[in-house]
């Protein structure tokens, strides 16, 4: 499929929402329960954006998903780098090269400095990759280029990679979806295998028969705002826990759907539609199905940085989220246990700075204070609120707070509160033409059909000639919509 037409195709997408289940409400989510599942027996999967996820998760927390992974139509870790050009471009059509040499290198140099778990983790997991010959939206060639990458960590022995199904751009199962080849809503077809069986033996080794009658364990919508405020994720995941693991300790596995996949986009066929819990319900497997919100690009999780410029590294807002997710299953956070704390919020701003601040934690010896799941403090904060500098002109920005004990350990982190600091008419150039314009001026990207301003990403609305907007160039190449 052209680029070009990869970015305007987005009509049949928005269709997807139509199916969105009317009962579903947030107040019927409760917290995620701790589980004492086995920190040893943990593993995550996922398709398209949840497939690069999955590699996001495999790689920068190789301590954490240590059995392994599995991944449909994805890519190589920190494939697009930042650039939504290429991650449309090279990550998906494979329309110029992927440089996994340098995406090796760049992973061996972040493990050194432990911006994410050490490389050596990852010699004893295991891989299954997929790739459906019909899939035009992410090309054999990007799964290959993975199969290379993940060559330079995990022995050829502990992977499997089928590439000779006709499939399209979709989860895959034995009996229940779209024709094969189909590349559509809800993005899940039948082409008669079992993915999700294959991917949990893979990772797991022989398993009991699965079951095709009646679950015996628990489907729970639970509360994901516990763990993460906005950051493109919904207020709400879900779980499915067999009988047994309410009583034993159990494996864990994650599952990562794909862009316009989350609940609201297709209701609930991905988290009991794509053959996984039936598998759990026979082998103690319990299994985390975290969403995206509407206000994700796409429905999209974070594996370009539309969302935080850390967001293939362990302090990626998205990342720490879903680890805070696995650390309460199996109660191997190693934090503090100092709680959240409370009444975030920012004031004072100016055109490069705000304060953030916050009520006091008892016992806490000082705080940690984060800007988009980066931290910002170089050392403990002793007061309840922290100025934050260096900051853009008419920009909005996401902060969160931890407290410490004394020994520095952290403790859980706060919701996020955010704030915009201030701009005038000295404060950067504006430009005022239609969204067409911009894209071909390089001030913003067209993704799907929309348009997004490069720097802040904030939405433009289509991406057309029809509609008109005024972006200022708060700092080079860093655009927000605004005026002058």
């Amino acid at each position: 499929m052209p680029a070009k037409k990869l970015l305007m195709n987005w009509k049949g997408f928005a269709a997807a929402a139509a199916v969105a289940m009317a009962a579903h409400t947030a107040g019927a989510a409760v917290p995620l329960p701790a589980l004492g599942a086995n920190p040893a027996e943990v593993s995550v999967s996922g398709l398209s954006a949840g497939g690069f996820m999955a590699v996001q998760l495999h790689v920068a927390y190789s301590a954490t998903f240590k059995r392994g992974a599995g991944i449909v139509a994805g890519g190589p870790y920190y494939c697009a780098e930042g650039s939504v050009l290429n991650a449309t471009g090279r990550c998906m059509t494979h329309s110029s090269s992927i440089p996994v040499s340098s995406l090796v290198s760049t992973t061996n140099s972040w493990a050194a400095n432990g911006t994410i778990d050490p490389v050596s983790n990852l010699a004893s997991s295991k891989v299954y990759m997929f790739s459906g010959t019909s899939d035009n939206t992410v090309k054999q060639a990007v799964m290959d280029d993975l199969k290379t990458y993940y060559q330079s960590f995990v022995p050829a022995a502990n992977t499997v990679y089928k590439n000779n199904l006709g499939a399209g751009h979709a989860m895959v199962t034995d009996d229940y979806g779209a024709a094969c080849g189909t590349t559509a809503a809800p993005y899940i077809n039948n082409c008669g295998f079992d993915l999700a069986g294959e991917i949990l033996k893979q990772i797991y080794g022989p398993l009991n028969p699965r079951n095709n009658g009646t679950l015996g364990g628990s489907f729970t919508e639970f509360n994901q705002s516990e763990f993460i405020s906005g950051h493109g994720m919904a207020a709400t995941g879900w779980i499915y826990v067999p009988q047994a693991c309410t009583t034993v300790s159990c494996r864990v596995h994650l599952v990562l759907h794909g862009c316009k996949q989350n609940y609201t986009d297709v209701g609930d066929q991905y988290v009991r539609k794509t053959g996984y819990n039936r598998w759990a319900d026979t082998n103690n497997i319990v299994l985390v199905y975290p969403q995206t919100s509407t206000a994700a690009i796409n429905s999209c999780w974070d594996w370009w940085g539309y969302d935080s410029l850390n967001y293939a590294k362990k302090s990626g807002p998205q990342m720490m989220a879903m680890k805070a997710m696995i650390d309460r299953l199996t109660g191997s956070s190693g934090g503090s246990g100092l709680p959240a704390p409370t009444g975030v919020g920012t004031s004072g701003a100016t055109s490069t700075s705000m304060v953030i601040g916050w009520a006091g934690v008892s016992g806490a010896s000082g705080y940690n204070v984060y800007r988009g799941g980066s931290k910002v403090n170089a050392s403990p904060v002793a007061a309840t609120s922290f100025t934050d500098t260096g900051l853009a002109p008419s920009t909005s920005y996401s902060w969160t707070v931890a407290a410490l004990d004394a020994n520095n350990v952290q403790g859980a982190m706060s919701a996020a509160a955010t704030g915009t600091t201030t701009g005038g008419s000295g404060g950067g150039t504006c430009y005022t033409t239609s969204n067409y314009t911009h894209t071909i001026a390089g001030r913003a990207y067209a993704l799907y059909g929309f348009t997004y301003a490069y720097g802040s990403g904030q939405a433009m609305g289509l991406w057309n000639i029809y509609v008109t907007t005024t972006l200022k160039e708060t700092a080079p190449g860093y655009y927000v919509i605004g005026s002058c």
